[in-house]
């Protein structure tokens, strides 16, 4: 934590927003007690989109418009915000932070990361923050800060300019996005009940099996003594003949037991309400999945992620004079992950006709690039078609 502690804003006259948002008073934001990730069915729904978020390539873009209306585009231009990019703290790769950035943000429908510059307003390096609480407070002068109560109980304040907040589910409050753990833990009540009715009916079915009624009073002793030797004459099923006898002395009656054992369909329509909370199905959590499938999960669950990402990215990591000159942060997606082989291949009629360079074909196998493969080919039947006008220029200019 000693990062923390050299980072730590020390902020007198502060004034609490008085808006509330789940169980304490103020502009806060309470993180769940952890509970819900124990759940396998979480884990399953979330980690595809989790996955998906971390394989994202982030780049910074410099976007210039030239006198003549021509547009310079330089991809990556700065070096600083590259390694920034790809290495934002000794602990974790651009990939890494990511994935913990979607998970937070999955699980709490709010994700923060500390943005960490140095004396000149740099940024340098970039730690995610997973808080317990969350609170939005203002100075007299209305800058606005957020109060991070850590697990620990340790309390660290930042100013919201330094801090990368992703959040979804943003409906009641103008600053953190709505938990979705209200909703989702009376469903995984429903699953946590019916998997132990299960587990309890099967327990309940090796119990008591048999009673032996007593027509004569005896003493504890003798009774446990004479029920361990039928169960020991009778119910050993190395030695057992099928017949089993008493004398008049006791009656033996069997006990069957009546055990509820929930319904498959119950338990499948609960499954597969948390699998709609989380906008998700059993192909995409099986990894079964079609490139129809996939393609609508990405643009339902994926893509806003990725939007937003660029989004925080640019406007915390640059000024506004810098965005002024065309920089910004984007996060790109392979399109092609999920096709087929031979959806693939038939983007081989793409790289001929100049849609596609080599390079970015080879890309959609993994492969690596080869020397001049950035520069577009055409066939010669997809040339430009020369007019009239451009062969009678050529033919004054031969003549001249």
């Amino acid at each position: 934590m000693g990062l923390f502690d050299r980072l730590r804003s020390a902020f007198s006259n502060k004034r609490i927003a008085g808006v509330e948002l789940m169980t304490q008073v103020g502009n806060n934001y309470v993180s769940w007690n952890g509970t819900v990730y124990n759940s396998d069915i979480v884990r399953s729904c979330i980690r595809p989109k989790v996955k998906a978020v971390g394989k994202l390539v982030a780049k910074h873009l410099r976007e210039t418009i030239e006198e003549d209306g021509s547009v310079d585009l330089k991809v990556n231009p700065s070096n600083a915000v590259r390694f920034l990019l790809d290495e934002p703290n000794p602990l974790m790769t651009g990939q890494m932070l990511q994935e913990k950035l979607a998970t937070q943000l999955c699980l709490n429908s709010n994700a923060f990361a500390l943005i960490v510059r140095d004396d000149y307003g740099t940024p340098m390096e970039i730690y995610p923050i997973a808080p317990r609480t969350a609170e939005a407070i203002y100075t007299d002068a209305g800058a606005l800060l957020l109060k991070f109560t850590m697990p620990n109980n340790r309390i660290y304040t930042f100013p919201y300019e330094d801090i990368i907040h992703l959040r979804q589910d943003y409906n009641e409050n103008d600053i953190f996005g709505t938990p979705i753990a209200p909703v989702l833990v009376p469903l995984l009540d429903v699953v946590t009940t019916t998997d132990q009715g299960v587990i309890n009916a099967i327990k309940n079915s090796s119990v008591v099996r048999w009673l032996l009624k007593f027509t004569n009073s005896m003493r504890p002793d003798d009774m446990k003594s004479q029920a361990k030797q039928f169960a020991e004459n009778f119910l050993a099923t190395s030695e057992g003949t099928g017949v089993a006898a008493v004398d008049a002395k006791a009656d033996a009656v069997q006990i069957n037991p009546h055990d509820y054992v929930p319904n498959a369909a119950v338990m499948d329509r609960t499954t597969k309400r948390i699998f709609d909370l989380f906008n998700t199905n059993a192909a995409i959590v099986s990894s079964n999945y079609t490139e129809e499938i996939y393609n609508s999960y990405f643009d339902a669950e994926v893509e806003p992620v990725l939007i937003q990402l660029g989004g925080e990215y640019t406007r915390k990591l640059f000024t506004r004079r810098e965005r002024v000159f065309g920089n910004r942060i984007v996060f790109e997606a392979s399109s092609w992950d999920s096709a087929s082989i031979s959806t693939k291949l038939n983007l081989m009629a793409m790289v001929d006709r100049g849609a596609m360079t080599p390079n970015e074909w080879r890309a959609t196998f993994n492969l690596a690039p080869v020397p001049g493969g950035d520069n577009p080919i055409r066939r010669l039947d997809t040339a430009l078609v020369e007019t009239e006008e451009t062969e009678t220029e050529g033919g004054n200019a031969d003549a001249n």
